[in-house]
């Protein structure tokens, strides 16, 4: 079953895809926001495209575990999603995921501006391949 990863932003959406099997998550790109309907349709195409069966959305909640006005917009956004697509979507806790990504990306030297171009599809992959181990934990 290929699962799509989100990390929704204001801005952008960065999209991650695990392999057929489910174990392994690959970025794919980088949605640059314009419209909620375009948005949406974008992003059914692609799983139309890439025959996904499942949406995994991260959810960015407080450090202290509470949910605030962030959380808010990317739940209605998935909500949409899911309404558009309808697939089964799961929200999982994305705390820290784009700075560990960045961390990653400064450690390897990536320049500022080519980071800002891929932050976003590395924190869908650390979202995804983090829900995926743990359906393979069980």
């Amino acid at each position: 079953m290929r699962i799509m990863g989100l990390d929704v932003g204001d801005r952008r959406i960065g999209i991650a895809l695990s392999d057929p099997m489910g174990w392994i998550a690959q970025g794919h790109s980088v949605l640059h926001r314009t419209s909620l309907e375009k948005d949406l349709e974008h992003l059914q195409q692609l799983c139309i495209e890439m025959e996904v069966e499942k949406l995994v959305v991260g959810f960015p909640r407080n450090m202290n575990g509470t949910v605030g006005p962030r959380a808010r917009q990317t739940e209605e956004f998935a909500r949409q999603l899911q309404g558009y697509t309808n697939l089964p979507l799961e929200y999982w806790d994305e705390r820290m995921t784009t700075q560990i990504a960045e961390k990653v990306l400064i450690e390897a030297d990536v320049s500022r501006s080519k980071r800002r171009k891929v932050i976003d599809k590395m924190a869908a992959i650390s979202i995804l391949q983090n829900y995926l181990d743990s359906l393979n934990k069980k």
